[in-house]
């Protein structure tokens, strides 16, 4: 007998595109892929070298379950340096991944019915993590016009007594956009625990990114080396917690996770620390800017709708209706017929349909031939009225 839990979770359809691509390259077909949001670039040497020397030194053992101490000391070092922020390393929890961090805390969080307000577009997954474990996700639309910003006074008409959170990210996936300082600022003072994903800190091309913590301590951050240090197979997150849910948090890991890899940790205080890994990084958030900016120009020259221009993450969320209202058909129309891999907007909630969500992790080249090959296909389509 399946659970209800487990019939009734939504697939991840970002990757039934990929996997669909995967099954294409099989037959032979050469396709360019702007759908997953995984950079392109090789974890920078003095990482990989960090974790192949832990490798060879013998540590491969259990740590912490909260995370090697050094580790957790860089991160707070991190913070500091970054946002002025002073954190203890007793309130991080190192994880393999921001996705077990996100079970951490909704699970310490979360009564069965308890709600977290997100926004319409969200990244795919937050409602699944938060059904998981019983919750309620309550959404709030977001307008492209605003930059896909959360309005406080929109969080607030939908706050009841069982809100527990709102959960923010900026900058954000699938929008690329940034939650303006003010704003933040007021939603931390709506008086509900604020979850602050910050995975693509650092991944900013113009203005300047903030963390949750510089308004407010009573907040979750979950941030981690995927996105930033090129390093998503090395499964390393964290998750910095008020000091009161740190021990039940740390309990649930001691038993469903036990620790993150020991290789990958000692590779993260690397990346935190080496100024060869920090050079690296301002090389690939220069050409990811590069290439961002050319996406752009293609993109509003076929005649997608982009209101206001995303400047973080690797993501352009852009408006597709008059094309199509049926971003999952179209998505694998254009997959299908033009051999470019892109993610429907209804992967991201109800308020993203009629959008596309393109990734510009990929090389100037590839992305110049997929651009090409989009706008042959969408000159080769009958007169562009909707589905």
């Amino acid at each position: 007998m399946i659970t209800e839990r487990a019939k009734k979770i939504r697939p991840f359809i970002v990757m039934d595109v990929l996997e669909r691509a995967q099954a294409l390259e099989k037959q032979g077909e050469h396709i360019i892929h702007l759908e997953v949001g995984e950079p392109d670039f090789e974890t920078p040497a003095c990482i990989r070298v960090a974790g192949e020397r832990a490798l060879q030194e013998g540590k491969t053992h259990y740590t912490h379950s909260q995370g090697l101490l050094l580790l957790r000391e860089a991160i707070c070092e991190h913070y500091q340096k970054r946002y002025g922020i002073r954190i203890t390393p007793e309130q991080i929890i190192v994880t393999s991944g921001t996705s077990p961090a996100m079970l951490l805390i909704f699970g310490a969080l979360l009564e069965a019915g308890d709600e977290t307000i997100i926004s319409d577009p969200h990244y795919a997954c937050y409602p699944n993590f938060i059904r998981f474990v019983g919750g309620k996700p309550v959404t709030v639309p977001v307008d492209e016009k605003d930059g896909f910003q959360f309005r406080p006074d929109d969080i607030r008409q939908k706050m009841t007594s069982r809100t527990r959170a709102v959960f923010i990210n900026s900058p954000a996936n699938p929008t690329g956009n940034l939650l303006a300082p003010d704003r933040m600022a007021e939603i931390a003072d709506l008086g509900s625990m604020v979850v602050s994903d910050e995975i693509y800190h650092g991944l900013v091309y113009e203005g300047k990114e903030h963390s949750i913590l510089e308004y407010t301590d009573n907040c979750f951050v979950l941030n981690g080396f995927s996105k930033l240090y090129a390093m998503t197979g090395w499964r390393l997150g964290y998750v910095i917690a008020p000091h009161r849910f740190v021990r039940p948090m740390q309990k649930m890991q001691q038993n469903f996770f036990i620790s993150a890899s020991a290789m990958a940790q000692w590779a993260g205080v690397e990346a935190l620390r080496a100024e060869e890994a920090e050079r690296e990084v301002a090389r690939m958030v220069s050409t990811y800017d590069q290439r961002r900016r050319y996406m752009i120009q293609r993109l509003k020259g076929m005649g997608f709708g982009i209101e206001v221009e995303p400047t973080g993450a690797f993501y352009v969320l852009a408006n597709a209706k008059r094309f199509s209202t049926d971003s999952y058909r179209l998505a694998f129309d254009i997959l299908h017929n033009a051999k470019v891999g892109v993610t429907p907007g209804i992967d991201f909630g109800e308020n993203a349909e009629g959008y596309l969500r393109f990734t510009y992790a990929n090389s100037l080249e590839n992305i110049a031939e997929g651009m090409d090959r989009l706008e042959s296909y969408l000159k080769s389509r009958p007169s562009a009225s909707p589905d």
